[in-house]
């Protein structure tokens, strides 16, 4: 494919099928790794990678290069090796091969593949994908987002505004700032609140499980740039807590703490 701008919605809608695909075979091969063990290391910034991590970028970076040549890939592993492109205004993707690495080295189900497309410094187009838990999210249009279980047909998914009665709140079952999050939860009324490890929070959001997903403490573009478009296809948003939209091609590639919301309506 040619991905050139402006990008328009029939560009959005055609990446939809091949990088499914991608993200399945990803999948796939973090399950046959999970299945025949693995090695866990720690990389220079003390976090773990795993070889389901190499796995599924190996089958990632060589099929978005044939699917859309010429277009720069910015990878979690790679870029930790030091292959790092330049994040300007062109199109390029941003992959977190295994997004919650340590839920999958903890025996959890609730870690994704994680591909995203950049346009102009922001997310375009984006696909989640949980393995474990046969849940797959993806734009089809920057106004749908869709939904799939167990590899199945996707149906179209929304936001929902936030129930009278008060919202429901993910957030991260590992990371982030307790005592700050702690606050920020005695202040928004929350009636509920689910835990969830990795970016498939955003797909919470976007089918309505949920309502706001705040995050205090660092993650990187890898982590939010899928979930940030399909959330933004849904009708939801994702800012900084200052109310600009998240946007990308920051030093180091470093988010600051945001808010994700299901719903800006």
């Amino acid at each position: 494919m040619d991905l050139g701008t402006p990008f328009s919605d029939q560009d959005i809608i055609g990446l939809a099928g091949p990088v499914r695909a991608i993200a399945e075979a990803a999948g796939d091969a973090i399950m046959e790794t999970q299945s025949r063990g693995y090695d866990v290391t720690k990389k220079e910034d003390r976090t773990p990678v795993t070889d389901a991590d190499h796995a599924a970028e190996a089958a990632i970076l060589p099929a978005l290069r044939e699917l859309t040549p010429g277009v720069p890939i910015l990878s979690e592993e790679a870029a930790a090796k030091g292959d790092i492109p330049k994040v300007g205004l062109d199109p390029i993707w941003v992959v977190d091969p295994l997004d919650g690495t340590r839920e999958f080295v903890e025996g959890g189900t609730e870690f994704a593949v994680c591909i995203g497309l950049l346009v102009g410094r922001l997310p375009v187009f984006g696909l989640l994908h949980g393995p474990a838990m046969g849940l797959t999210y993806w734009t089809a249009g920057r106004r749908t987002a869709m939904r799939a279980r167990h590899g199945g047909a996707g149906e179209p998914v929304h936001g929902r505004p936030v129930p009278a009665s008060g919202p429901t709140v993910v957030t991260s079952r590992f990371h982030g700032d307790s005592k700050r999050l702690a606050a920020y939860l005695e202040a928004s009324g929350m009636t509920d609140r689910i835990f969830m490890s990795s970016a498939l929070k955003f797909g919470l959001l976007a089918d309505g499980t949920a309502d706001l997903y705040p995050r205090f403490g660092p993650t990187s573009e890898w982590d939010t740039a899928a979930g940030q478009a399909i959330l933004s296809a849904a009708g939801g948003s994702v800012t900084t807590l200052d109310g600009e939209v998240l946007g990308y091609g920051k030093p180091n590639f470093l988010n600051p703490d945001f808010l994700a919301r299901g719903s800006d309506g």
